[in-house]
C-alpha cells in the first residue's frame, strides 16, 4: 500500500478507472502531476477517510445499515482471520502489529 504499489495500481486501471488509496504501509504515495491521470485514460484518484463519510449520526446509521444488509444478503463476505478472548487483547494487538494476521481480528467477551 502506498509508495510501493502506486505505479502498479495506476497501470492496472482501465480508462476512467478509480484508484482508492487507503494506506501508506510502504510510505506515502509520491507526488505526481494530475496530467498523469489524463494521460493514462482519464483516471480518478482518491484518498478517503471514514470521518468524511459519517459526519452525522444519520449518515453513520445509513452506512451501517447498508453494510449489514450487504453481509446478510451475502453480497459482502467478511473474512474473520482470528479471534481472541477479551482478556488476550494485548496478544491480539501484538499479532496485528507484527502483521501476523489476515482478515478481521475479533475480541470476544
Amino acid at each position: 500500500m502506498g509508495k510501493e504499489t502506486f505505479e502498479g495500481s495506476l497501470a492496472s486501471l482501465r480508462p476512467r478507472g478509480m484508484l482508492v488509496s487507503y494506506g501508506n504501509a510502504s510510505g506515502p504515495v509520491p507526488p505526481f502531476a494530475p496530467l498523469l491521470l489524463a494521460q493514462r485514460g482519464s483516471l480518478f484518484f482518491t484518498r478517503p477517510t471514514l470521518a468524511h463519510y459519517t459526519q452525522t449520526r444519520a449518515e453513520l446509521d445509513a452506512r451501517c445499515g447498508d453494510l449489514f444488509a450487504w453481509i446478510a444478503r451475502g453480497a459482502l463476505k467478511v473474512r474473520i482471520g482470528a479471534t481472541f478472548p477479551l482478556t488476550a487483547a494485548a496478544e491480539a494487538h501484538r499479532a496485528l502489529e507484527s502483521r501476523a494476521t489476515t482478515g478481521k481480528v475479533l475480541l470476544l467477551p
